[in-house]
C-alpha cells in the first residue's frame, strides 16, 4: 500500500502509523485498549478492554446487554466468532402475528445478549492478561465518571427523546431528567458494580447469577418473555468466515445471520464489471457499486436468516461464482434500475479494531441495534438491553421469521481482508444498513484505488435505501451528484455530521515492512492511536 495524503477530502487527519494500534469511535476506549498493549497484553486483550470501556463511554451504541461478532487473526489462522443471542423460547410467530411488525422497543424486542460471552471466549482462547485486568479502565470511568464526547451527546439527546418512557431508561440515562450535554461528566456506579461481578465470575453472574436474576425479575415485572433458562442456555460459537476475492485481496465476513454476505456478493459481481478502468471518485464507479449493492441487498433480504434455518438457499448458493457472474449481467452501466432491494432500519453500533507488534489483528463489533436499543435499562445494574428482536420478520415464508431459539438477522458485521497468506486490513463501518455498503466502499478505496485508511474513511459516502433511492453525503461534488441523477438515481442529500446515516469507519492496514496504518472516521468522536 502506497500512503497518499487525503488532501482532497474534508478531513485533515492523517493515517496513524505504529507497531501497536487501536482504532475505535471513542478516544477514551481506544486508550483503554492501548493501555493493555502497553502492559504486555496482546491485540485480543486490547480489543476486549476497548469493548468493555465502550459500554461505559458510548451507551448510545452499545452496552453490557449488546450482541457482538469478531474476526481474529492469531498470526497463523483466521477465526470468526458469532456471539449474537437467540430469541426467548416463548417467542413464536403466533405471539407477534397480530402486530403488523416486530416491536422496536420494550421487552418484546430483546433477544438474549451475547457481548459478555464474546469477551469471555476471546480472552480464554487468545488473551494474555488476566480477565479482570481488562475491566479496570471501564470500571474507573463508570465510578469516577467521564466527560461525554460531542457526537455521543447528540445521539444521547435523540435517544432520550425517544425512549424516556421505557422501563428504567430515565433512571439510568437521564440524570436530573435530561441527557448529559457534551463535556458534562456522567457517572454510572451501578454499571461499575456489574462490571466487577462479570470480571470476577468470568461472565457467569450475567448469564446464571445475580445479574441474570435482576434482568429476569425486571422482565417479569414488565411482561417480558425472557427466562433464566434463556440466559443460561446462551453460547457464543466459533463459526469461521465466508469470503470472496477481488484481484489479490480476499474479503472475509461472518456467516449469516449477519449481512456481511451482501458485501461479498457485491464484490463478487464487481469482479465482472468495468470498475477497474475508473477512478475512485468517478460517478460511473459509484453507479456500478450502487447497482451491485442493490442486487446483493435484494438477495440478502429474501434469503438470509439464522444459518441453521437457511435451507432453501444456502450461503454457498449465494456466493457461487457462476451465480454472481450471472447477477452482474443485470447491471446496466448507463442507467439505474430497481431490483427490489430494501435495506433494514438504521442502527446504533460500535466498532473497534486492534493490532499488535506480534502480528495479531482483531476486528470486533458490538451493538444495541438502534441507538440505546430496546430502551430497557435494568435498575440498579447499569445494564441496558439491545433490541435485536426487531430484526426478525413476520413473513412465515422467510428464513428470518421469528421463532423460539432463533438468531435474528443482524446488521452488525466485522470485516477482514486477507492476501494470499498474510492479513491486509482489519476494518468495519458501523451503522445499520450502511455496514455492508461501507465494507464494499472501504475495500475498493484501499485495494483497487490505493487510498490509505484515513483517506478511505474521509471520502464522501453513498447509501442505497430502497428502489432507485440513494442517500448521498453533501460533501460529494455537484457534478458527481448531477451525473448520478442523470443515470436515474433518486438522490437524497444528508449532512455527514448530523444525519449519522453513513456510519463510522475504523481501519487498521498492515504495512509491508511491519507495523500498521490506522484511520478513524471523522463522522465519529473516535481515534486511531498507537505506539
Amino acid at each position: 500500500m502506497q500512503l497518499r495524503a487525503s488532501h482532497h477530502y474534508p478531513s485533515r487527519r492523517s493515517s496513524v502509523l505504529a507497531d501497536n494500534m487501536v482504532s475505535t469511535s471513542q478516544p477514551l476506549a481506544a486508550q483503554a485498549g492501548l493501555s493493555m498493549l502497553a502492559h504486555g497484553g496482546n491485540a485480543a486483550d486490547a480489543a476486549i478492554a476497548t469493548a468493555i470501556t465502550l459500554t461505559v463511554v458510548e451507551p448510545t451504541g452499545n452496552g453490557v446487554g449488546s450482541d457482538a461478532f469478531a474476526i481474529l487473526w492469531d498470526g497463523k489462522e483466521l477465526h470468526g466468532l458469532n456471539a449474537s443471542g437467540r430469541a426467548p423460547a416463548a417467542w413464536s410467530l403466533g405471539k407477534f402475528a397480530s402486530l403488523g411488525g416486530m416491536p422496536a422497543h420494550g421487552w418484546d424486542s430483546v433477544t438474549v445478549p451475547g457481548a459478555v460471552s464474546a469477551w469471555v471466549e476471546i480472552s480464554e482462547r487468545f488473551g494474555a492478561l488476566p480477565f479482570d485486568t481488562l475491566f479496570e479502565p471501564a470500571i474507573g470511568y463508570a465510578e469516577r465518571g467521564f466527560p461525554v464526547s460531542p457526537k455521543i451527546a447528540q445521539l444521547w439527546h435523540r435517544g432520550g427523546e425517544l425512549l424516556h418512557d421505557q422501563p428504567g431508561f430515565a433512571e439510568s440515562f437521564l440524570p436530573n431528567g435530561a441527557a448529559p450535554r457534551a463535556g458534562e461528566r456522567f457517572v454510572n456506579h451501578p454499571l461499575a458494580r456489574s462490571l466487577r461481578l462479570i470480571a470476577e465470575t468470568k461472565g457467569k453472574a450475567f448469564y446464571q447469577g445475580e445479574l441474570a436474576e435482576a434482568m429476569i425479575a425486571f422482565s417479569k415485572l414488565h411482561g417480558g418473555s425472557m427466562t433464566q433458562d434463556d440466559l443460561a442456555g446462551h453460547r457464543a460459537n466459533w463459526c469461521g468466515t465466508i469470503s470472496k476475492g477481488f484481484d489479490g485481496a480476499t474479503l472475509h465476513e461472518i456467516p449469516p445471520n449477519g449481512q456481511g454476505i451482501a458485501a461479498l456478493m457485491a464484490l463478487g459481481m464487481l469482479e465482472h464489471s468495468g470498475i477497474r478502468e475508473l477512478d475512485a471518485d468517478d460517478p460511473r464507479a459509484m453507479h456500478l457499486q450502487i447497482e451491485a449493492m442493490k442486487l446483493a441487498l435484494a438477495d440478502t433480504e429474501a434469503y438470509v436468516g439464522d444459518v441453521d434455518h437457511m435451507t432453501a438457499v444456502t450461503p454457498g448458493d449465494m456466493l457461487d461464482d457462476a451465480y454472481l457472474a450471472d447477477r452482474a449481467k443485470a447491471i446496466d452501466p448507463s442507467r439505474a434500475q430497481n431490483f427490489g432491494a430494501g435495506a433494514p432500519k438504521r442502527g446504533g453500533t460500535v466498532y473497534l479494531t486492534a493490532a499488535d507488534a506480534s502480528g495479531m489483528m482483531v476486528s470486533y463489533i458490538q451493538s444495541n441495534y438502534a441507538g440505546f436499543g430496546s430502551g430497557i435499562a435494568v435498575p440498579g445494574t447499569g445494564i441496558h438491553l439491545q433490541n435485536r428482536g426487531w430484526g426478525f420478520s413476520l413473513d412465515p415464508n422467510s428464513p428470518n421469521v421469528v421463532g423460539p431459539g432463533k438468531r435474528p438477522f443482524q446488521t452488525i458485521i466485522p470485516g477482514f481482508l486477507m492476501g494470499k497468506s498474510e492479513p491486509i486490513m482489519s476494518f468495519g463501518v458501523m451503522g445499520g444498513p450502511m455496514q455492508a455498503q461501507g465494507h464494499l466502499q472501504m475495500v475498493l478505496r484501499t485495494q483497487l484505488w490505493g487510498q490509505d485508511p484515513q483517506m478511505a474513511a474521509d471520502a464522501p459516502r453513498w447509501r442505497v435505501t430502497e428502489g432507485l433511492e440513494v442517500a448521498c453525503e453533501t460533501t460529494l461534488p455537484a457534478d458527481t451528484l448531477e451525473t448520478l441523477a442523470r443515470l436515474g438515481h433518486q438522490l437524497a442529500l444528508e449532512e455527514p455530521d448530523t444525519a449519522f446515516g453513513f456510519g463510522g469507519a475504523q481501519l487498521i492496514h498492515r504495512l509491508p515492512d511491519g507495523g500498521y496504518a490506522g484511520g478513524s472516521d471523522p463522522r465519529k468522536d473516535g481515534a486511531a492511536i498507537g505506539f
